[in-house]
């Protein structure tokens, strides 16, 4: 295979064949091919990524598109600038993954300088973490124009540089978001409502998203919230706002359908609505195996549901499923009754769940077993399957 590769394949540049006779040839030819090929800056990258920066094949394809270096020198600054902050590798290569061209980043102009400006502010090693490697593209955001004047509006409004981390923990977008356009219209719009400080906090803490709303859409939801009866002065009334604005139309009245198919009136709804707002944006899977489980499995009314709409939004599986298991077992033994009583059972935290309904009983070392095993079940297996 060898003399017919010679004899056919490869030629010398002024014309002679390669042949038996003149083996080093085919060393030359094969060293300056794999010189030209490891100068290639596209192969250089993608070797870059997957050796040094831990990608998969395919995301150090997709990185390769949008940036290309010809040597490690640049790009080793910049993980080596990271490493100094206390990123791991496996957390450089996820910010790697999500925005590559944070490789082309100056070190000393860009890199090092972001990070100090939150050290300087009071983030830790672990803060820095969460931020920059949930969003990255803080590298591309102007420290001076935008990222200084967002963390210090941010500071005045929650009176805590802690709190203004901790809020751009949650959510960093907001480090790079048009305050003037897209918040302080909505905020002035609660404040002339009667809305609390910290019901606006709250607000801006749990969704970023519901305080960003375009003003005239968001002063809208504000008015339908009002004439449902919800009073400004509650926390309640944030939280409604919250729901309705991460909703359209059709997804809401695809929701309203869900509850009339389990026999609930229009009047059952705003009623629960009032209670747990949260109860339009379940996702209609979690929704029908929550009613499915209790209306079904446990039998119970749906009246008993309503008195306590919170009980839809528990875990099936870390939450629903093992206590269930244990209801069932005390009702076969008398010890509880299916009534509106029974949603303190579901609603208790862990520790009073088993003092007082597990513990307590003769029968505590089977029913400890049995919620364990129902706990363990349930963390492997898809809720409505079959179980031992």
């Amino acid at each position: 295979m060898f003399q017919f590769l010679c004899k056919t394949l490869l030629h010398s540049r002024n014309g002679s064949t390669v042949t038996p006779h003149n083996p080093s040839m085919v060393v030359s030819f094969s060293v300056r091919y794999l010189s030209c090929d490891s100068h290639n800056p596209h192969s250089f990258t993608l070797s870059y990524l997957t050796k040094t920066c831990g990608l998969s094949p395919k995301s150090a394809l997709l990185a390769s598109k949008t940036l290309q270096f010809e040597s490690s020198e640049q790009p080793d600054s910049v993980v080596s600038s990271l490493e100094k902050f206390g990123f791991s590798k496996i957390q450089i290569s996820e910010m790697i993954r999500k925005f590559p061209k944070m490789l082309c980043c100056h070190r000393e102009k860009t890199i090092s300088p972001k990070l100090e400006f939150f050290r300087s502010r009071g983030a830790s090693t672990p803060d820095l973490v969460t931020i920059f490697t949930t969003y990255p593209w803080i590298f591309n955001i102007s420290l001076e124009t935008k990222l200084v004047g967002n963390f210090s509006f941010f500071v005045d409004l929650l009176q805590s540089e802690y709190k203004a981390i901790e809020l751009i923990k949650r959510n960093a977008r907001v480090l790079n978001t048009s305050l003037e356009v897209a918040l302080m219209p909505n905020i002035n719009t609660l404040r002339e409502n009667g809305v609390p400080a910290s019901s606006i906090l709250l607000l801006i803490h749990t969704s970023w998203v519901s305080i960003g709303t375009n003003p005239v859409k968001f002063g809208m939801i504000l008015e339908e919230v009002k004439e449902m009866g919800f009073n400004p002065l509650k926390s309640q009334f944030v939280l409604a706002i919250k729901t309705l604005t991460g909703l359209s139309k059709s997804k809401r009245d695809e929701k309203v359908a869900i509850y009339k198919r389990w026999g609930w009136s229009d009047e059952d709804i705003n009623t629960a609505f009032k209670k747990f707002p949260s109860i339009l944006s379940i996702s209609e899977d979690k929704l029908m195996a929550a009613m499915d489980f209790y209306v079904k499995k446990l039998g119970l009314h749906y009246s008993v549901i309503l008195s306590c709409p919170a009980l839809l939004g528990y875990s099936l599986k870390k939450r629903l499923i093992p206590r269930g298991a244990v209801i069932e077992f005390l009702l076969s033994k008398g010890l509880v009754k299916l009534d509106s009583s029974i949603t303190s059972l579901l609603t208790c935290s862990e520790r009073r769940f088993l003092e007082k309904y597990v513990k307590c009983h003769e029968e505590a070392p089977h029913l400890i077993h049995l919620y364990s095993h129902k706990l363990k079940l349930s963390e492997t297996r898809k809720y409505g399957e079959d179980e031992e």
